[in-house]
């Protein structure tokens, strides 16, 4: 029987992912990489952290080399080999050899086509510059800290607030360089809602990194030697370093011109076995569309535990198997100095725009019991569906126990929970790591009250639109304790601490909607059931209290 001849376009996560999976499924396939780059894998994920030192060493980012594979899983490597074109025909691919200047054609039996994605570049004058880099590739890397080493700049500008950005910020930050992050959004990263994006411009604020939002680049440009960033609203800012992270897009030329099917989203259309139109060939990693697992409907989700998973299965079914992909949830997590922010599933806004009617809800507690040392606050916010109850996504801000909870809440997405589901999660429990009642079960008992009636949330954005209407025809009620309160109020409450509420609900007007607070939500919904059950019947409750508040308090 002939040997099954598998090349495999690209390397890092998903092309090393799939020849290490086609390996261990047969010893006698032949296994050709094909990487117009330099590098056959590195850690992607872990680049804006050498740029600061935190990772010390540039080989701790390199994970295999050619020989290596070669050695490990007898898999020939061939860098520098650009694949030009596709005969699906005469299934051949035309090659590109960089170092010794000539093309050839590589035959195969199965192709598979990892060719991730590139950074896109904005059409902005000046992006050609020497002092204007991106920061997706090691060799981008390199020529990055290269510019470090060589010119020592004291003033940089990120131009994008994504993850590449982010963390790149960050990094710049921590070699003591003064940084400036343009966001053409009104806020930092986009898959958060605006109110927890808020808590992290705050934070990023109070760290040194001093974010522009709402605000587009119109030129780079040189003056007197210096560069400069100009917007289109007329800041010009100094900046002896640029870096471009706008996002990435896929690599899909190859495919495309090969004729196999590009999804709407403009990733190579594959099914769950990573199969493309043409049966033989298979696509993995940034370049392909994926499904999203809440919504069903086709996504770009270029993340590297993703890409890892779609090489596997793309490299063991090219030798018969029938390992599948159903999807992704979205899940992402990023350091932000010393927070971690993480999501999964949807945001508030895409759910809405899903067509889902959203239902919010806010938890705001220790990451562990709070009598034990060291317990740093969290905030988590949950989106359903208010129709079904199923849980829809979430969103953490945090110090520390974000990254257990939002894998958590991953595996309900996955298994298509609803959000009242939670509370019966047996979560471990133990004073130094979590609460009798973790923020996960919280949010499920929240859901719970929900579906009962015993309790109607307000998200901030939805009382801070109400307390600037013209009409307010509520009653704004705050009950917390006479010292919080002189922290800082929220403009028009009424003050009445929980505690003497029975005593005192002759001062309130049950007729009147009341929208009740405290500081972190427990005490409002307490308020809440004592006036459900003295005749008040218009109830709404601030979700995740002044401790979720992203806005202003007023002096009382």
């Amino acid at each position: 029987m002939a040997k099954t001849k598998i090349v495999i376009v690209g390397g890092v996560a998903a092309g090393a992912s799939a020849a290490a999976k086609a390996r261990r499924c047969s010893e006698e396939a032949e296994i050709l990489i094909l990487e117009k780059g330099p590098f056959i894998s590195y850690a992607n994920c872990g680049l804006p952290y050498y740029l600061s030192g935190i990772i010390p060493k540039r080989d701790h980012l390199i994970v295999v080399d050619p020989p290596f594979f070669k050695q490990r899983f007898n898999v020939e490597v061939k860098t520098g080999h650009e694949v030009l074109a596709i005969d699906r025909v005469a299934k051949t691919v035309t090659v590109r050899d960089a170092v010794r200047d000539r093309s050839f054609a590589e035959p195969y039996d199965k192709l598979i086509l990892t060719t991730g994605s590139s950074p896109v570049i904005p059409p902005l004058a000046g992006v050609e510059l020497p002092f204007v880099f991106t920061a997706k590739t090691l060799s981008d890397t390199d020529r990055l800290f290269r510019f470090l080493l060589e010119r020592s700049p004291r003033r940089a500008v990120v131009i994008g607030s994504g993850l590449i950005g982010i963390e790149t910020a960050e990094n710049l930050v921590a070699r003591g360089i003064e940084t400036t992050m343009i966001a053409r959004r009104g806020q930092l990263l986009s898959f958060l809602d605006p109110e927890m994006a808020e808590q992290v411009a705050r934070h990023c604020e109070a760290k040194g990194l001093h974010p522009l939002v709402n605000e587009r680049v119109a030129a780079i440009r040189q003056d007197n030697g210096r560069g400069v960033v100009e917007t289109e609203s007329g800041k010009a800012i100094e900046a002896d370093l640029v870096v471009l992270a706008v996002g990435v897009r896929p690599n899909v030329t190859l495919a495309k011109e090969a004729g196999l099917t590009i999804g709407i989203t403009g990733g190579i259309k594959v099914d769950e076995g990573m199969r493309t139109s043409d049966p033989d060939i298979l696509a993995a990693g940034d370049c392909v569309e994926t499904v999203h697992l809440v919504t069903g409907a086709p996504a770009l989700l270029p993340m590297a535990a993703a890409a890892n998973k779609g090489g596997r299965a793309a490299g063991a079914n090219a030798l018969g198997r029938d390992l599948r992909l159903p999807g992704a949830t979205g899940t992402v997590i990023v350091k932000v100095f010393d927070l971690t922010v993480a999501t999964t599933g949807l945001s508030e806004r895409q759910a809405a725009e899903a067509g889902y009617n959203p239902f919010v809800s806010y938890v705001v507690a220790p990451h562990h019991a709070g009598y034990y040392p060291g317990a740093q606050s969290m905030q988590m916010k949950i989106i359903a569906s208010a129709n079904s109850g199923r849980l829809l996504g979430a969103q953490i801000v945090g110090r520390e126990g974000v990254d257990k909870r939002i894998d958590v809440l991953a595996c309900a997405l996955y298994n298509r929970m609803r959000a009242e589901d939670l509370i019966h999660l047996d979560l471990a429990y133990a004073p130094p790591f979590s609460s009798a009642r973790d923020l996960v079960i919280v949010a499920g008992a929240l859901a719970q009250n929900y579906r009962v009636g015993d309790w109607r949330p307000i998200t901030p954005v939805a009382l801070r639109e109400r307390l600037a209407a013209q009409n307010q025809n509520f009653t704004l009620l705050d009950v917390r304790t006479p010292i919080e309160v002189k922290s800082g109020v929220i403009a028009g409450a009424r003050h009445i601490p929980v505690d003497q509420l029975r005593e005192r609900l002759g001062e309130l007007d049950p007729t009147r909607e009341t929208i009740v607070y405290c500081r972190v939500g427990l005490r409002a919904y307490l308020a809440n059931r004592i006036l459900a059950q003295h005749g008040f019947d218009k109830l709404l409750t601030l979700s995740g209290g002044t401790a979720a508040w992203p806005y202003e308090l007023e002096r009382p």
